[in-house]
């Protein structure tokens, strides 16, 4: 596998992000008011994650690995990559059950819902009432 290059995406190349997630997450869909950071090789992209801003915190989400290239340590490369994001406002993400140790190992430690900020802790209890399971998560530098 070639160097994967991160950094984040340049606003022209937008449309891209969103043929991505078309094609290996369907649900995702980036948004233009959203952070974007994207690992890509001689290949092209090959993964992406979002943070999406509020006034004094993030969200991380949408992180997306090729399929081909998953347990390959790819998303832990991409978080690492974004520290300069992760640092400059606190971030939370809501990881799924079987990516917690992902992101545990990427720093975010589970929290409880009752420390999420409002907005958040609404938004975690309508996606677990459709079905999901997710951790409450915070990154801690």
């Amino acid at each position: 596998m070639s160097k994967i290059k991160f950094h984040p995406l340049e606003p022209l190349r937008f449309p891209l992000i969103n043929r991505f997630y078309k094609s290996y997450y369907p649900a995702g869909k980036a948004k233009r008011d959203e952070i974007i950071w994207i690992g890509e090789n001689t290949s092209g992209i090959i993964c992406c994650v979002r943070f999406k801003q509020f006034e004094s915190y993030q969200l991380l989400t949408g992180m997306l690995v090729h399929p081909e290239l998953r347990s390959c340590g790819i998303a832990k490369q991409l978080i690492t990559a974004t520290n300069e994001q992760l640092i400059h406002t606190p971030c939370f993400c809501f990881a799924f059950n079987h990516l917690e140790k992902l992101y545990q190992d990427s720093g975010f430690t589970v929290i409880a819902d009752n420390e999420l900020p409002e907005p958040l802790a609404s938004r975690i209890q309508r996606y677990r009432l459709s079905g999901k399971e997710l951790i409450a998560m915070r990154y801690q530098h």
